[in-house]
């Protein structure tokens, strides 16, 4: 029974909310906001987030602005102003105070916990182009996510998934792609649908995480760039520890798993502890970032040679691997990720060992997705310029002549130099 003795009952009623710019309220800030945070921001809310805690995937999109994090408790008041109020902790006490404020500021509010004591339910979503398709299932959940996702492989491949049996027990060290939810392969899409866990990295296409089953548990497992992180050896853990308990797991990552990913660790990890790995590679950020920033890796009479380099160590580094020296004397194209911080390091140990100075060079942040932002200058001035213009990681640097190339069709960015 509600604050005003009306009994939430009969079918939901499915509507499209437009919320660009509307203020939207999670209370909470732990897995439950952040599967559903990629979609409330790809929609144009304002998202707030109160809660004491929060994951470390939400920290970084608080970090980056794309959120606004009070850190504390839930207070009566927190909803003033707010068109649609998500309520999702781990205290029924809290959630029962937040969901009242709602129901007597009439603002339709879904309980995590208790959907049927909430205004409005979550539908099971999936996306085909442009079209998205929701179902609700008079509240039973598992029934509209066996729904939606046997809708999403009609639509993606004309036959419907529904009737497969389970996965057997394991792991998927399946590759994300760059960003952009819709460059996960289709198997990798599919395996990910059918996962009762799944360990995902903060840069991992986070939509993705929308569309599992309610009942499928997330494990944050980022790496912020110097900050939070979880350690290799607890991840490899967390893959063993479920698979022996049954569970089939997807390790999500961005990118391929094989390309400064970590994925061949893990895979050697659970074959030592008898768990079976199934590999499903992804689309590496090295080459699908520069493209769609027109920026060619290679390019017929401009480039004969890629050469892909980790920027996590600053060259001379003890524990390095590259040799600085070697890259400064080749004409290629060379691409860095992980780089923003030393970039400048990088830029003058090439110019040193023989790279020209004007050498076209792009730095590109967050590839593939509506957030994509490119910075093009000289070699000699692509850290300075990239300073000035705020880029942030995850961003990929392309250094060489395919630049210049790119350059010739012009700038499709929204944003950029």
């Amino acid at each position: 029974m509600s604050r005003h003795g009306v009994e939430p009952a009969g079918a939901a009623y499915l509507a499209g909310l437009h919320l660009q710019g509307r203020p939207v309220v999670l209370v909470g800030g732990g897995s439950v906001a952040q599967r559903r945070l990629p979609l409330l921001l790809e929609s144009g809310a304002l998202v707030t987030v109160v809660s004491p805690r929060v994951t470390a995937a939400v920290e970084a999109l608080a970090a980056a602005g794309r959120v606004r994090h009070v850190a504390r408790e839930y207070r009566d008041g927190d909803l003033v102003d707010a068109w649609y109020v998500i309520v999702a902790t781990d205290d029924s006490a809290v959630n029962e105070a937040a969901s009242a404020e709602a129901e007597e500021r009439r603002i339709f509010c879904v309980r995590s916990d208790a959907g049927s004591r909430g205004s409005a339910v979550t539908p099971a979503t999936t996306r085909h182009g442009d079209a998205t398709v929701g179902v609700v299932a008079h509240g039973d959940h598992r029934r509209s996510a066996a729904l939606r996702t046997a809708l999403r492989g009609a639509l993606q491949s004309g036959l419907s998934a529904a009737g497969e049996g389970p996965t057997a027990a394991g792991v998927a060290l399946i590759g994300g792609g760059p960003g952009d939810p819709e460059l996960i392969t289709v198997r990798g899409r599919r395996l990910l649908a059918r996962a009762d866990v799944v360990i995902a990295d903060h840069l991992a296409p986070a939509e993705l995480l929308a569309e599992l089953a309610p009942g499928t548990e997330v494990i944050d497992a980022s790496k912020l760039p110097y900050g939070r992180s979880m350690q290799q050896e607890r991840i490899n853990a967390l893959l063993i520890e479920h698979a022996r308990a049954g569970r089939f797991v997807a390790r999500l990552k961005g990118g391929d798993p094989y390309v400064f990913g970590r994925g061949f660790e893990e895979l050697l990890a659970c074959a030592e502890a008898g768990v079976p790995v199934t590999v499903v590679p992804g689309i590496t950020s090295a080459f699908s970032v520069p493209a769609a920033a027109d920026v060619p890796v290679t390019h017929r009479g401009v480039a004969h040679e890629v050469v892909v380099v980790s920027g996590h160590l600053a060259p001379g580094h003890a524990d390095s691997l590259v040799d600085w020296d070697a890259l400064g004397r080749l004409s290629g194209t060379l691409v860095i990720l992980m780089g923003v911080r030393r970039l400048a390091e990088f830029a003058e140990a090439l110019i040193t060992a023989g790279r020209p100075a004007d050498t076209p060079a792009a730095i590109i942040q967050e590839g593939t997705t509506a957030h994509q932002r490119v910075v093009r200058a000289p070699l000699v001035e692509i850290a300075r310029r990239a300073e000035e213009a705020g880029v942030r990681p995850p961003a990929v640097t392309v250094i060489g002549p395919v630049v210049a190339v790119g350059a010739r069709v012009g700038e499709r960015e929204q944003s950029g130099a």
